[in-house]
């Protein structure tokens, strides 16, 4: 079994097919129906970002050790 899900949606659009190409189908039939539902409920499609990203440091190094 294989498994596909389109990275970037806002939402979920996962498929699933025992073979490649079935998978493609799946992925071309999914893909529509996701973007069919956004359209008809009038939300956008696309996740957005912040643009912001966090970075972990040790507790020595943020206190200024």
């Amino acid at each position: 079994m294989f498994r596909g899900e389109f990275a970037g949606l806002n939402g979920g659009a996962d498929f699933y097919a025992a073979d490649i190409e079935s998978l493609r189908q799946e992925g071309a039939a999914s893909l529509r129906v996701f973007l069919e539902t956004c359209q008809r409920r009038g939300i956008d499609p696309w996740k957005l970002y912040s643009g912001k990203s966090n970075v972990r440091v040790p507790t020595e190094m943020h206190a200024g050790g």
